[in-house]
């Protein structure tokens, strides 16, 4: 039986007697469904817990960037460059349509934490800071943050991290209080 969109309305209302599944609709209509599309470029910055420098074996941390890459594949958060030094991450992506930036930070370090807590006796307590700072890029800054991201060794030799998160916090004119931010 073949119904119209009316007729099978009427079947989910209750003064129509609605039968709780029931119905047999079929629909004679089609109904193109719009996608939903985003570019959403985020550059996010975090720390080891008390920024702690576990982080100095530069082979593992080359290998922390992969992983790092691979959780935000697996969240379909497209990795455009992760990088950082022993105390710190920094990770460019575009966030997926369907994961807010708070559950992509959260399962990032979660994951990571896990990840490298299995290196080395060392990392067994290892983990990162409670806070985050997530900024959003425009399209044409994709070139400008990727290079500043793929220099932080050369740059943290001049700039401590702490020095760079109140700088990205001032230039997005992020409102901040210093006895929340580090731990």
């Amino acid at each position: 039986m073949i119904q119209s969109l009316r007729d099978w309305s009427n079947d989910l209302n209750p003064a129509h007697g609605y039968r709780g599944g029931e119905s047999n609709a079929c629909f004679t209509h089609h109904f193109d469904v719009p996608q939903s599309l985003a570019k959403i470029l985020v550059h996010t910055v975090f720390s080891t817990k008390d920024r702690r420098p576990l982080l100095r074996d530069k082979p593992l941390r080359d290998e922390l960037h992969k992983y790092l890459g691979g959780i935000l594949t697996n969240l379909e958060c497209q990795p455009i460059i992760v990088g950082g030094v022993e105390d710190h991450v920094h990770l460019l992506c575009a966030l997926s349509r369907t994961c807010d930036a708070a559950a992509m930070v959260k399962e990032v370090k979660r994951g990571s934490s896990l990840w490298l807590k299995t290196k080395s006796p060392d990392l067994a307590d290892f983990a990162w800071q409670n806070g985050y700072g997530i900024f959003s890029i425009g399209f044409s800054q994709i070139e400008s943050v990727r290079e500043y991201i793929a220099g932080q060794e050369e740059h943290h030799r001049k700039v401590s991290f702490q020095d760079e998160f109140r700088q990205l916090l001032r230039r997005y004119e992020i409102e901040f209080d210093e006895r929340y931010v580090w731990d």
